[in-house]
């Protein structure tokens, strides 16, 4: 009897960064390796977040999913777990204490802001590493791997056709916030076993050398508050612990009290607290409603929105709305973050409207106050050699970045043929003798935007950009129901395109266009609405060189 098929299906995370989401299929069984979000592009107007296009899941009727395995916890790796979890409601879920913990407030914000319709939290088990687990055909190896959140893991896969190995986010960190370093042993001993597959982190695969110790942040923290006149606002992703950490032992060492900013942070933290993966005192904490009543050089406040998220803490802060803060005089504002590629502009607009508020900015390119996640060069030629695939599959990066891996592969002794760089929605089919690209599934970007999911896409984008860029126009007019002749002079509302009080010979040319494509074709029931956006259309582009939005309203009286 022939043995079920084996495929890897990355619906996220390969020539992209985020929403990192992978399925491994035997036959009809089937694991999922994390649930993660995207943030939107700059040209994404009105979008909150992106999840992966999971369809193809849906279709499988046939598909039996054994359990969700989690890396670890940040955002592009759990981020879309309620929405997982909403079409797939019986699925199992795995993942760290830490990991678990987070998801958990995940599945209370999704409840509490009606984001997804989950009846009751899914119970989230929770691995260790070294303890390994069967789901269904497939033993789970689980084993420990350093990122720039604690409690993090990559998976080995048994199959039949042999070993699978997912790295997660990784890097070789010797000396990380919670001194649990990774485990060079397991990997060795993987390689020495026999890996037939290796799905490994190509983030920075175009960064020569090693990336530094999340330690090395620890001097530049302890500059900014020697030097800090005033309060320091510290700027991080929400799910990253060892920064709060970090800034928590900077405080106490300094004399200064801590406040969390951000409602995601700060239930983030508490439950790290809770757990024991924070080490924060009690009385060093301070509740943000009440930081009026600490002095300023004495004050430390964790802030969302370090990619310039608008509705973040720090874009608020940015646009002067923030509820309990402003900027003031002598404010230190430590952006501990990297831009996440093609979100520079929104990162340094953040920046520069900040210190136009008067804030003092510190950021990576001036002090050494955020280091990379990601595994560099020299630590992927480790895991390359440590491991010794038959087969690479570079995933977690731009195509560029799955490219260079691919390099680097081929210089650890990999065949060419061996590495395969596949995009998101291609089919890796993996038999005794071979790992191949097969067909590619239908599949995209989902938006999230508000409470609609997957209600808008590509179309409404473009809209939403036209409307941006040029604007639109509105032209009213009363026809004589019988006559089709104008009764009335029409009326014009312009919003993003011109100052209509400062626009009178545009838009003399505007009415006397409707005019004229009315008297033109007063007989053309039905059809006037379109004439009259195509001609007025026409002419805005020939007097301006822009294309605003244009709509009719045609009222018969």
């Amino acid at each position: 009897m022939a043995k079920a098929k084996l495929r890897v299906i990355p619906l996220g995370g390969c020539g992209e960064i985020g929403k990192n989401m992978t399925i491994i299929e035997l036959g009809d069984d089937a694991i999922i390796i994390d649930t993660g979000i995207m943030f939107p592009a700059n040209d994404m107007h009105g979008v909150d977040y992106i999840i992966p296009d999971f369809q193809y899941l849906r279709d499988r009727k046939d598909l039996k999913i054994h359990g969700v395995i989690y890396t670890h916890g940040h955002e592009d790796h759990i981020g879309a777990v309620a929405h997982v979890l909403e079409a797939f409601p019986d699925v199992p879920l795995y993942a760290s204490k830490l990991t678990a913990s987070l998801i958990n407030v995940k599945f209370a914000n999704a409840r509490r802001f009606n984001e997804a319709r989950i009846e009751h939290d899914p119970e989230v088990n929770i691995i260790y590493a070294g303890t390994n687990f069967n789901l269904g055909p497939f033993k789970i190896e689980p084993f420990r791997m350093t990122h720039s959140i604690p409690d993090c893991l990559g998976f080995a896969i048994n199959t039949p056709y042999g070993l699978i190995v997912h790295t997660g986010d990784y890097k070789f960190d010797n000396n990380p916030v919670d001194g649990k370093r990774p485990d060079y042993a397991k990997l060795a001993e993987f390689g020495k076993r026999g890996v037939k597959l290796l799905l490994a982190d190509s983030t920075n695969s175009d960064k020569p050398g090693w990336t530094e110790s999340e330690s090395t942040i620890e001097p530049a923290f302890d500059k900014v508050f020697k030097e800090a006149k005033g309060r320091i606002m510290i700027a991080t992703f929400a799910s990253l612990m060892s920064r709060v950490q970090q800034a928590a032992d900077a405080a106490k060492k300094h004399g200064r009290r801590i406040a969390i900013a951000g409602h995601t942070m700060r239930e983030y933290v508490q439950i790290a607290r809770e757990i024991g993966y924070l080490d924060i005192p009690e009385e060093l904490l301070i509740d943000i409603g009440k930081i009026n009543s600490v002095e300023p050089h004495k004050l430390v406040i964790m802030v969302t929105g370090s990619q310039g998220e608008p509705a973040a803490v720090l874009g608020k802060l940015a646009a002067g709305r923030h509820r309990y803060l402003d900027i003031r005089k002598n404010d230190t504002i430590v952006l501990s973050s990297h831009p996440i590629p093609g979100n520079e502009e929104l990162v340094y607009r953040t920046i520069n409207r900040l210190i136009q508020r008067g804030a003092n900015l510190v950021y990576d390119s001036l002090e050494n106050v955020h280091v990379s996640g990601h595994a560099r060069q020299e630590e992927m030629r480790l895991l390359l050699n440590l491991v010794q695939p038959l087969f690479l599959v570079p995933v977690h990066g731009e195509l560029r970045h799955l490219v260079e891996h691919k390099k680097l592969g081929i210089e650890a002794g990999i065949p060419e043929n061996n590495i395969i760089v596949v995009e998101n929605g291609t089919i890796i089919e993996v038999d005794t003798h071979y790992v191949r690209k097969g067909e590619r599934i239908p599949g995209g970007y989902v938006f999230v935007d508000g409470r609609g999911v997957g209600d808008i896409g590509r179309a409404v984008i473009r809209d939403r950009e036209i409307l941006a860029r040029d604007g639109f126009l509105i032209v009213s007019v009363n026809v004589d129901k019988k006559t089709g002749k104008l009764v009335s002079q029409p009326d014009i509302v312009s919003r993003g395109f011109i100052y209509l009080r400062e626009a009178d010979n545009l838009l003399d040319q505007v009415r006397y266009t409707v005019e004229s494509t009315l008297a033109e074709n007063f007989s053309a029931n039905g059809r006037r609405r379109d004439l009259i956006e195509e001609s007025v259309g026409k002419l805005l582009y020939n007097e301006t060189r822009r294309r605003p939005m244009v709509f009719s309203i045609v009222n018969e009286v």
